[in-house]
Formats: C-alpha cells, sequence, structure tokens
C-alpha cells in the first residue's frame, strides 16, 4: 500500500489527470492549486487500497483497539510503552473534533501547496497528497471512514490513513507543522464558517419579525416596564425593537470574524521554524487576511473563541426575552398571541392544554449557551503560555453553543411565521392602566397659560396627572372620563383640548420624537428594515 505512489510519482507527468480544485484553496491565481489530474488506472488503484486500509462499517469512532493491535503513534519515537486503554479513552478528541475534517485536508492542502512552492515538497508528492486526501474526504462523506481512538484526534486520523495510503510522501505533509497551529488554523476555519451561517439564521429571523410587523399595522398595545402597564405602543414598534437587537448581534459576529480572521498555520508549537515557509502564501490560500504576527499568541490564545460564545450568548439573551415575552403573551392571563397548532405541544394529561413550548424552549436553552462561555472562559483562565492540552475542551462547547443557536433562531422564525394576535382581547385590555398618564402629562409641559407663559414644569405636570390618577382610581375610572371640572379641580390650567391627548389612540398620535412608538416614526422604521433586508419585492 505504501509503495501506490511511489510507483505512481516515477511517471506522473505522464499520466493524464482530471483537474482538482479544492473549496476556498484557489480563490487567488497567485495561489491556484495546480490541475491533478489520475489516470483511470491510478485512481483504481487509490481507491480500492483506500478500501482495504479502511473498513465499510460506518463513519464511527473505533474505541475498541486491541492492545496489541494498536500502531506506534505518530509521535512514539521515544517512547517504550504504549499509553493505557484508561488514558487512551480519556484523552481522546476524535469522538467530537472529527467534524473538523474538512478545515483541516483545507488546511493540509494549502500547506502542501506552500512547501511544494518553497522546495520543501516536491510537485510530485504535493500532487499525490493532493489525491490521497481527496479519497479520504470521500471516504468521509460517504460514511466509510473509521475514526480510531488510537490515532487520536482528527489530524492524526486523517495523517495517518494518508501514510497507510500513499505511503512516504504523506510523511512529508507534518513538515514545518504542529497539531499545535493545525488545530487552531481548524478552529478559526470552522468558526468563521458557523458565523457566516448564524448570520443568515439572523437575517431568517429578522425577515420573520418584519413581515410579521407588516400584517399588524396600526394595532395598539400595552407597553410594560416592571411588568406594569406603562404607555401605548405600537405592536411593530415592538417587534422592530427585536430586530434592531438582533442586527447588533450580527454587527458582533462580523466584528468577531473580521477579528480571527488571522492565519496561525506555520507558527508551529510555539516557536515557529527554521524552514523556509512562506506563512503569507497560506493565509492568502485559507481566505485570511494575513498570518498571525506572533507565533506564540497563535498557538496559545483562544480570545476568537470567547468572543465568538459571548455573542452567541447575548444572542441567546435577547431570543430569551423574546420568548419569555411570547410565552406570557400566549398565557389566558394575557391573551394577546396566539400560536397555531403548527408550533404548539399539548398535554399528556390535561386535553385541553395547548403550549407555546418551542418559545419555552428557546428561553430554556439559553442557559446552554451562558454555560458555554461560562466553560471555556473558566477552561482558560489559568493556562500559562504557550499551548496546554486542557485547550482539547474549548471545541465541545464550541460546537453546542453553535448549534444551540442555530436552532434558536430557527424556531423563533417559524414561531413568528405562524402567530396571530388577538385584536380583540389586546383592545379590551388597553383601557387598564391609565397608559395616557404621561401623555397628559406632556399636554401640561406645553400648555401656556397668562401665568405661565412657558407651560407647566414636568416635575409640576408629574405631580398634577399622579393626582389626576389617585382620583381616576377612587372613582374606578380611566383619565378620559374624568370631566374638565374635575381635571380644573387638580389644577386650573386643564382647558376642552385636554381630550384631544386622552385614550390610547390619542396618546399614541402624540408621540413625535426619533425613534419613537409615532405611527410615523414606526412606519419610518418599518420602511429602513424592509429595504435593509431586501423585502421590497416580498411583501405587500
Amino acid at each position: 500500500m505504501q509503495s501506490l505512489c511511489r510507483s505512481a510519482s516515477v511517471s506522473l507527468d505522464s499520466l493524464s489527470f482530471a483537474s482538482f480544485a479544492p473549496t476556498n484553496i484557489d480563490s487567488s491565481p497567485q495561489f491556484r492549486l495546480p490541475a491533478l489530474a489520475v489516470s483511470r488506472r491510478f485512481k483504481l488503484h487509490c481507491c480500492s487500497s483506500l478500501k482495504a486500509a479502511m473498513t465499510n462499517n460506518s463513519s464511527s469512532v473505533a474505541d475498541s483497539i486491541d492492545q496489541k493491535a494498536k500502531e506506534t503513534k505518530l509521535w512514539g519515537g521515544r517512547f517504550e510503552d504504549s499509553v493505557t486503554d484508561a488514558v487512551e479513552r480519556f484523552s481522546e478528541s476524535i469522538s467530537f473534533d472529527k467534524g473538523l475534517y474538512k478545515q483541516d485536508i483545507m488546511g493540509s492542502r494549502a500547506h502542501a501547496t506552500m512547501l511544494a512552492h518553497q522546495g520543501l515538497m516536491s510537485n510530485s508528492d504535493r500532487d499525490c497528497i493532493f489525491q490521497g486526501l481527496d479519497e479520504i474526504e470521500k471516504s468521509i462523506e460517504a460514511g466509510e471512514f473509521v475514526w480510531r481512538t488510537d490515532r487520536e484526534d482528527v489530524h492524526m486520523n486523517i495523517e495517518a490513513a494518508l501514510i497507510d495510503l500513499i505511503g512516504e510522501p504523506a510523511k512529508r505533509l507534518h513538515t514545518a507543522r504542529s497539531r499545535n497551529d493545525q488545530v487552531i488554523t481548524d478552529l478559526r476555519l470552522w468558526c468563521r464558517d458557523a458565523i457566516d451561517k448564524i448570520l443568515e439564521l439572523i437575517k431568517y429571523l429578522q425577515v420573520s419579525l418584519v413581515a410579521l410587523a407588516k400584517k399588524n399595522e396600526g394595532l395598539i398595545v400595552p407597553g410594560y416596564t416592571h411588568l406594569q402597564r406603562a404607555q401605548p405602543i405600537l405592536l411593530q414598534h415592538l417587534l422592530l425593537s427585536y430586530v434592531e437587537q438582533l442586527e447588533r448581534d450580527a454587527g458582533r459576529l462580523v466584528d468577531c470574524r473580521d477579528r480571527l480572521n488571522f492565519c496561525p498555520l506555520g507558527a508551529c508549537a510555539l516557536a515557529g521554524t527554521g524552514l523556509p515557509i512562506d506563512r503569507f502564501m497560506t493565509a492568502s490560500a485559507l481566505g485570511f487576511n494575513a498570518p498571525m504576527r506572533n507565533s506564540i499568541d497563535a498557538v496559545s490564545d483562544r480570545d476568537f473563541v470567547l468572543e465568538f460564545l459571548s455573542v452567541n450568548s447575548i444572542t441567546a439573551v435577547h431570543l430569551s426575552r423574546l420568548g419569555e415575552e411570547w410565552v406570557l403573551w400566549a398565557s389566558e392571563e394575557f391573551g394577546f398571541l396566539i400560536p397555531s397548532d403548527s408550533v404548539s405541544t399539548g398535554s399528556s394529561i390535561m386535553p385541553q392544554k395547548k403550549n407555546p413550548d418551542p418559545m419555552e424552549l428557546v428561553r430554556g436553552k439559553s442557559a446552554r449557551v451562558i454555560g458555554d462561555l461560562v466553560t471555556v472562559l473558566t477552561l482558560c483562565k489559568g493556562l500559562p503560555l504557550a499551548y496546554n492540552r486542557d485547550l482539547q475542551e474549548d471545541k465541545e462547547p464550541l460546537f453546542d453553543s453553535v448549534k444551540t443557536v442555530m436552532g434558536m433562531l430557527e424556531v423563533s422564525a417559524e414561531f413568528a411565521q405562524n402567530v396571530t394576535f388577538n385584536r380583540e382581547r389586546i383592545q379590551k385590555a388597553l383601557p387598564a392602566g391609565h397608559l395616557d398618564a404621561t401623555t397628559l402629562a406632556d399636554y401640561l409641559v406645553k400648555k401656556a397659560s397668562w401665568f405661565l407663559p412657558a407651560g407647566i414644569p414636568f416635575r409640576t405636570s408629574h405631580d398634577i396627572v399622579g393626582r389626576s390618577v389617585a382620583l381616576c382610581v377612587s372613582k374606578n375610572c380611566q383619565l378620559g372620563d374624568l370631566t374638565l371640572d374635575e381635571l380644573r379641580s387638580i389644577n386650573p390650567v386643564f382647558e376642552e383640548d385636554v381630550y384631544e391627548f386622552l385614550g390610547v389612540e390619542n396618546s399614541v398620535k402624540k408621540f413625535c420624537s426619533y425613534g419613537s412608538t409615532g405611527s410615523k416614526c414606526v412606519a419610518e422604521q418599518l420602511g429602513f428594515w424592509i429595504e435593509k433586508l431586501g423585502m421590497e419585492d416580498t411583501i405587500n
């Protein structure tokens, strides 16, 4: 099997090769990978050798390797004994870091290209490595690759399989590379891809919320502070507030992506290398902005993971607040929101129940995302420079955080697309709570009189309206129900025009400050988001 590439490389130039262009490697003409084509005979040989090296059982982790069958570790030159089974089980990471295989193969292709360009590897060895990596990637995606715990992690599983497949040329791939810079390169590539996917889902939820707002034009709902009735607001205004929060979440992700988009490959274990590598070449080939300046920093810090987890946590908190509000609104006590059957669940014992479970789980899963951040913060807080094996534990919370946030965003969008608002129930609820009290205070501030030509000071207005509300409470009525004489008994400044400021509809009409809940202001906000999200052709 190890003679495969040796025998092929002798006549490599005479073979008819099919082009091979790995994703994200050949985007820059300066660093285009060479065309690689392998004759049908070579491909058949390669594929049959691969299948001989890898069983067809599944892509699961093979965790029961017999002690005698264990191969010598790629790092095992100075060791006489194998590690115990317990140590192997405890220290393996292949059970979760195999999810980095695409990024690992991508990085190896870029690294091999650079090594050949720098004369540290022959072109024929490079081409053979490309073909071997291609076949390994196909085997993984077909579910035929067996991940071995005795090979510890994704990097050594792929490298050992490549050695099994093509022999000596594969042993050149790790030139000027350590698993320390290899794993952090893989992780930065993975985070970059994950951020792009989350950004798409944030926009999906934003579009769903804007569409829901558009469908409920003019609907006034109670606004709350301290979970107490505060002021009347347009439902559109409330929904768009979540769109704004999500936009800041997206901005934080974009910033995080920009900061993490620097290449650690070539930093090696911690000190770099004495070999003439070109780190700018590999950085460009992998789509990074530049190589990281300091090799110690490159392999030892996980601040980009912490930042990513922090952004996810903030996003999760925003989604949790949305979930909490909609769970409350769907309750009988509120009755403002009606989820459809497609986003509701029932009770195993109470046949009448219809529960907004998806949003309860959104609220609950935010705890997991926050916990993932705290896990990695605690993991990193006491580590000396440079790399430490503790950092292996950064991946599971990272993977969990990303998966959970993506699920939260997706189900929140689905929920938004499958709810209606109970206008009748909302309308009945609006009179309670004296929601127009602040508008009445504004009336007094603007009200000029012969003895107060500049209007009443706000603190005085606040007191006058407070006494007016107290009168309403004693009479069990609303501010608009008080007669002009009753209002003047509190302060003579009141005139007939006061009733233009009372009632929730009048109150909403009086809002005019930028960003407020006034109808014109909200219409401008809605128009802004429809244009920004590119919804002009999809929304009525």
